[in-house]
């Protein structure tokens, strides 16, 4: 879907799925497989030394070691735009799913075996949290306790003035932007988690689910472009419901499932 890209695209291999769920390996669901996919995202970066870098994942644990690059290139002249509606700060304490828990890494906090990936962290000072609304008790106490400042949807929609003076308060020159695309709205954007057909009200433990649009998203990117340039560029959490329950149809069909 994505359009051509001008430079090298790579694959970090995954390998397939099957129907039997990834165990939980000392707190973390699935700890070997995603160290494994760590190592070789951190492998494939190394080989072409990139001054920039575009990811399209995958959930937003992908973001981890491209940022990380990112970090060690810059240092403190880059910033972290995290366009979210969560903060993914938590820990293997409190949620096994690490995709919950890479922000945190960044910044140098969290499970080891992620910010052993992280040889250089990103200061808070140089994070801004965009999308985010209605934080998890344990999320918004790591926010007030590290300073890390952030922006409501309202205020999204609104111009983004905490995103705009965040840029002018900060040394930042640089910008690496995380696109969790559950900021977005799952009644206007159906390809979510958050959109999945027939979910019941409380199936996903009633977490903050998105507020914005793709027109409320795209402004703010092209806002924060006319002040600083963009070196790393992440989408994240696309879930396309209807494509994935057809294949699975049409597995079954006569003559074209075999």
């Amino acid at each position: 879907m994505a359009p051509p890209s001008a430079g090298p695209v790579e694959e970090v291999p995954v390998d397939a799925p099957t129907d039997v769920p990834l165990p939980v390996e000392d707190e973390m669901r699935g700890r070997s497989v995603l160290l494994k996919q760590i190592q070789e995202a951190r492998k494939i970066i190394e080989r072409h030394q990139p001054k920039s870098l575009a990811v399209l994942g995958g959930d937003c644990l992908v973001s981890l070691v491209p940022f990380s690059w990112l970090s060690e290139r810059y240092g403190d002249r880059l910033g972290v735009l995290w366009i979210d509606t969560h903060p993914d700060v938590q820990t293997p304490k409190q949620y096994t799913n690490a995709h919950a828990h890479v922000l945190g890494a960044l910044l140098g906090h969290g499970d080891p075996d992620l910010t052993k990936a992280v040889t250089r962290p990103v200061p808070a000072k140089n994070v801004m949290i965009a999308g985010i609304h209605d934080p998890l008790p344990f999320e918004a106490q790591f926010i007030a306790d590290h300073g890390l400042r952030t922006c409501s949807p309202q205020q999204v929609r609104d111009g983004a003035q905490p995103v705009m003076e965040w840029l002018k308060d900060s040394q930042i020159e640089v910008l690496a932007i995380h696109l969790d695309l559950d900021v977005l709205d799952p009644h206007n954007f159906r390809s979510l988690l958050f959109a999945k057909p027939g979910r019941g009200k409380h199936d996903f433990g009633d977490v903050a689910e998105g507020k914005l649009n793709i027109p409320d998203v795209l402004k703010l990117i092209q806002e924060v472009t006319t002040e600083k340039e963009v070196v790393g560029m992440t989408i994240a959490e696309h879930m396309p419901w209807d494509a994935l329950n057809l294949q699975e149809m049409l597995k079954q069909l006569p003559l074209i499932g075999g």
